[in-house]
């Protein structure tokens, strides 16, 4: 069923890798990630890039659903929420965006914005007839609500801003960072993933390693002053760089299995239960 016969020096190396531990899978995992970020580190020189590429691999992934959605005319796999959250969370990064920079990034967020509603319009109205309500049953307000919460005590403190505008760029962040979790509980209901799902969901893996690479690096060439650059509010710059993590850590097992199925040629990805 969709999957190459016959052995292979991958599936052997992932045989060997389940019948690890969780330690040593972990273990494992944070070698690949560290010898990833010495590489960025060592050819990339402008560390604005890194933003620039996750939110470009952001797009690229919007736009394979995109392309799903026009091409097979059917949007089973997608959950309608995540796409909202998705929204949502652009709307107020291009609304503080556009006040406080208006840059490239301004224009990637804007244009990923305008993708997301496409890709929503088609769900709720062009191809509903094939969105598994029953299986998108994680409630919004779950994420949403204690995001607005965590970003009207913990936001940045600048001076140069009105504090509305900084409160909407903390809940940007933070909604973000769990924005995808009604699309993994779908598909955790659903137990098989199609293709192009899943390689929406691995586009949104990839891009948030880019935005934590950033972090990272810029925390070590600092010394961890990198934490500090807003004055008084200590708080947000951490509040901010756990959120990246959090978002990883959500999406760091789906890669795993992600790559596991693509390298072994199966057609449909299984998700554990």
């Amino acid at each position: 069923m969709g999957v190459r016969r016959g052995s292979s020096p991958v599936n052997a190396l992932f045989g060997w890798m389940r019948r690890q531990s969780m330690k040593v899978k972990i273990f494992l995992g944070v070698i690949l990630a560290l010898l990833a970020l010495i590489v960025l580190r060592s050819t990339v020189k402008n560390h604005n890039h890194f933003f620039v590429a996750s939110e470009a691999i952001h797009l690229a992934g919007i736009l394979v659903l995109i392309f799903k959605l026009t091409t097979r005319k059917t949007c089973s796999g997608l959950s309608l929420k995540t796409q909202e959250l998705t929204a949502m969370f652009l709307t107020a990064r291009v609304i503080c965006s556009t006040l406080m920079e208006g840059d490239i990034h301004t224009l990637l967020d804007l244009t990923t914005l305008l993708s997301t509603s496409l890709v929503i319009y088609m769900i709720r109205f062009r191809l509903k007839s094939s969105y598994i309500k029953e299986l998108d049953n994680m409630h919004s307000y779950y994420v949403v609500v204690p995001s607005v919460i965590l970003a009207m005590f913990i936001h940045p403190r600048t001076a140069n801003n009105i504090l509305f505008t900084r409160v909407l760029w903390a809940f940007c962040v933070y909604l973000e960072a769990v924005s995808v979790l009604p699309q993994l509980r779908l598909m955790q209901n659903a137990k098989m993933i199609e293709p192009v799902t899943s390689h929406y969901v691995f586009a949104l893996g990839v891009s948030r390693f880019l935005a934590l690479a950033h972090w990272i690096i810029q925390i070590y060439e600092t010394r961890g002053a990198y934490l500090f650059l807003v004055g008084s509010g200590y708080f947000w710059f951490l509040a901010a760089f756990l959120s990246e993590i959090i978002q990883s850590f959500i999406l760091a097992d789906f890669c795993y299995y992600y790559m596991k199925s693509f390298m072994q040629g199966q057609l449909l990805m299984r998700m554990p239960v």
